[in-house]
């Protein structure tokens, strides 16, 4: 069986007129692309953001508060999920991260040898009015950063989108 003139061409046009095209759009966007699905980017994990208040001078709230901010960590790196921590000590509170008055200063220590990525933090303007009253400049334990308000920065990382944890 001898093929006509006339199907050769019509088969040949056929040919060039999906192939040719075909064939470039494999050449231009990669032959995997053309064959294969993208696979979906797994999302980033959110990041927990959580701060603890203090604002109490008493010894069994403020080793609570110390309770929570070892046991969050721990749940979140069994789950392997970042977070922040940030206490912040306001009023009586302060007492807390002071030097002199500390009565869980011990403790704290340990706290930072555990999970030293918590940021503490003590209001400014309680500190100020403590030394005010008290006639002498406070002295606070090591690396506790100052805030100009306490409940203000609260409000501020609530407002962040922050979980207020109270103890």
């Amino acid at each position: 069986m001898r093929l006509s003139r006339r199907l050769l061409t019509v088969a040949a046009g056929l040919v060039l007129a999906f192939a040719v095209p075909f064939a470039a759009t494999l050449l231009l966007t990669g032959s995997v692309a053309a064959v294969s699905k993208p696979e979906p980017k797994k999302p980033e994990p959110r990041v927990h953001h959580v701060v603890l208040p203090i604002n109490s001078d008493d010894p069994t709230t403020m080793r609570a508060l110390i309770s929570t901010a070892l046991n969050l960590p721990k749940y979140y790196r069994e789950r392997n999920e970042p977070f922040e921590i940030e206490i912040v000590a306001y009023n009586a509170g302060v007492h807390m991260l002071r030097v002199d008055t500390s009565p869980v200063k011990e403790l704290l220590r340990v706290v930072r040898g555990l999970t030293p990525d918590i940021r503490f933090v003590v209001c400014e303007a309680t500190k100020l009015g403590m030394e005010r009253a008290e006639g002498h400049p406070l002295v606070l334990l090591d690396n506790v950063d100052l805030v100009p308000n306490g409940p203000g920065h609260i409000i501020e990382l609530q407002e962040a989108g922050w979980s207020y944890i109270r103890s």
